[in-house]
C-alpha cells in the first residue's frame, strides 16, 4: 500500500483526516503515533518521516506531507472522491477554504486554549489549575462558538456549506468534541444549532467517527480523576 498514514486519535486534525479517508474509500496504511508519548518528537521520527515533527502526516510513493487541510488537498487531487468533501465547483470550493482558514484562529485557538489551561498545564505539572484563567478561557471560547453558529450554520442550510458535508464540517465537528475531555459539552450550553449540526456530522460519518472519539472519551475520564477533583 503505497499511502501510509500517520495519527494520533487524540489529535482533532488527525481523526478528521482519518475520517475522510475512510468515508472517501482512500486506501491506505494506518501507522498509529503516540503524541503523549513523545513519539514524533524523536530524531529518528524527524529524519524518516516529519521534518516538523506534527501530525497528522502523510508518506506517499516517496511524497511526505504534514497538514490535514494540505493533505486533503493534495489526496482529493489524486483520488476520485465525492465532491462535496473537498468541491471541484470554484465556489463551493472556496466556501470550504473560506471555513478552513477561519477554523486555526476563529475556533482550534480558543478550543485547544481552553483544553490547555484546564486540563493539560495542571496535568503535566501537578499544580492546580487557576479557576480565574479557566473562567477566561472559557468567555473566549463561548464567544468563538457564538461566532462559529452566526457565521457559518445559518438555519437554510445542514452543514457548512449547504446540504452536503464536507471537510470543513470533520474539521469543526472534531475541534468541538475535543472539549468533552474537560467536560464541556455544547449541548449543555446555548449552542442550539451546533447540537443539531454536529449530530447530522455524526450520523453522516458513521461508524468511523464515534471509533476515534472514544479515545477522547476515556482521556475526560482521566481529567475527572486527576484536574477536575482538584477543583
Amino acid at each position: 500500500m503505497s499511502l501510509k498514514y500517520f495519527f494520533d486519535p487524540l489529535s482533532q486534525p488527525s481523526r478528521a483526516v482519518y475520517i475522510f479517508l475512510k468515508i472517501a474509500n482512500i486506501p491506505f496504511e494506518p501507522c498509529p503515533v503516540k503524541i503523549v508519548a513523545g513519539e514524533h518528537r524523536t530524531e529518528e521520527f524527524k529524519e524518516k518521516y516529519s521534518k516538523f515533527q506534527r501530525l497528522p502526516f502523510i508518506h506517499h510513493n516517496g511524497f511526505r506531507l504534514n497538514e490535514s487541510v494540505a493533505i486533503v488537498r493534495y489526496l482529493s487531487k489524486l483520488y476520485k472522491i465525492p465532491g462535496n468533501w473537498y468541491p471541484n465547483d470554484s465556489k463551493a470550493q472556496a466556501e470550504v477554504d473560506e471555513y478552513l482558514e477561519w477554523h486555526h484562529l476563529g475556533l482550534r485557538y480558543h478550543c485547544y486554549t481552553h483544553i490547555w489551561t484546564s486540563f493539560l498545564i495542571p496535568m503535566m505539572t501537578g499544580r492546580t489549575p487557576s479557576e480565574k484563567a479557566i473562567q477566561k478561557t472559557k468567555k473566549n471560547l463561548s464567544k468563538a462558538l457564538k461566532d462559529f453558529e452566526r457565521l457559518f450554520l445559518s438555519e437554510n442550510k445542514k452543514y457548512i456549506v449547504g446540504d452536503q458535508i464536507s471537510f470543513a464540517d470533520l474539521q469543526a465537528a472534531c475541534e468541538i468534541d475535543q472539549l468533552k475531555m474537560v467536560h464541556y459539552d455544547v449541548q449543555e450550553e446555548t449552542f442550539p444549532k451546533i447540537k443539531i449540526w454536529i449530530e447530522n456530522v455524526k450520523k453522516e460519518c458513521y461508524p468511523h467517527y464515534q471509533e476515534l472519539q472514544r479515545e477522547v472519551d476515556e482521556l475526560a475520564d482521566v481529567y475527572q480523576q486527576t484536574v477536575k477533583s482538584k477543583l
